[in-house]
C-alpha cells in the first residue's frame, strides 16, 4: 500500500512539472501572411497612345518610303536590262550573252541584299525610337506599383496572335489609367479599340531571274 502511494505521488509530481514547463513556454502565433496585390496593364496600348507614338510612326513611314523608292529604282533598272537582254539575245555572241547574264544576276543579288538590309534598317530605327519610350513607361509603372501597393504588375498582351498572359482579372486591378495619369498623358477613350502600333516592315516584291536559252 505504501509503495502504491509513493508511485501515485511521483506521477502527480511529474505531471505537475510538465504542466508548469508548458506554461512557461511562450505561446506560438501564426506568422503573418504578406498580402499580394496583382495589377495588370497593356504596354502596347500605352505605347500607341503616347505623344511620341505619332512621331515614331512618321519617322518610320519616311524611312520606309525612301527605301521603297530606292527598291523601285533598282527593280526598274533590272527590268529594263532584262527586257533589253531578251530582245537582243538572238544577235548576241555567246561571250556577250554570258556577260549580260552575269550583270543581271549581280543586279538581282544586289536587290535581294537591299531588301534584307532594308528590313534590318527599319527594325533598328524602330528600336532606337521606341526603346526610350518603353523605358519611360516602365519607370512610371514601377512608380504606380510602389505608390498603390502592387506586388506584381503583368502585361496583359503577350503580343499579336498570342494568348493573353492573364485570362481573367478584375477591372479594378487595371493600372493603365494610373500610369497615364502618372505620366501626365491624356486618357484615351475607353471605347476606342487598340490599333496595332507602327511596325518596321517593308514590301518584299520578287524580281524575275534572267532567262537563259
Amino acid at each position: 500500500m505504501k509503495n502504491k502511494l509513493i508511485a501515485l505521488a511521483v506521477t502527480l509530481l511529474l505531471g505537475g512539472s510538465q504542466v508548469w514547463a508548458q506554461a512557461q513556454q511562450p505561446a506560438t502565433t501564426a506568422a503573418p501572411t504578406a498580402s499580394v496585390k496583382i495589377g495588370y496593364t497593356n504596354m502596347e496600348y500605352i505605347l500607341q497612345n503616347m505623344p511620341e507614338s505619332k512621331d515614331i510612326q512618321n519617322q518610320i513611314t519616311i524611312q520606309r518610303t525612301q527605301l521603297e523608292k530606292n527598291y523601285q529604282e533598282m527593280s526598274k533598272e533590272f527590268q529594263d536590262k532584262l527586257a533589253a537582254y531578251e530582245k537582243g539575245q538572238a544577235q548576241m555572241s555567246d561571250l556577250i550573252k554570258a556577260d549580260k547574264e552575269k550583270e543581271l544576276q549581280g543586279l538581282q543579288q544586289r536587290i535581294q541584299e537591299f531588301q534584307a538590309n532594308s528590313s534590318t534598317q527599319l527594325q533598328t530605327k524602330y528600336n532606337q525610337l521606341v526603346n526610350p519610350v518603353m523605358q519611360k513607361i516602365q519607370k512610371n509603372i514601377d512608380a504606380v506599383a510602389k505608390e498603390s501597393g502592387f506586388t506584381f504588375i503583368f502585361n496583359l498582351d503577350a503580343g499579336s496572335g498570342t494568348i493573353p498572359v492573364l485570362l481573367y482579372a478584375p477591372e479594378e486591378n487595371d493600372v493603365t489609367e494610373l500610369v497615364f495619369k502618372k505620366m501626365g498623358v491624356a486618357l484615351p477613350s475607353k471605347q476606342a479599340a487598340a490599333q496595332p502600333a507602327a511596325t518596321p516592315t517593308t514590301a518584299k516584291p520578287t524580281t524575275p531571274a534572267p532567262k537563259k536559252n
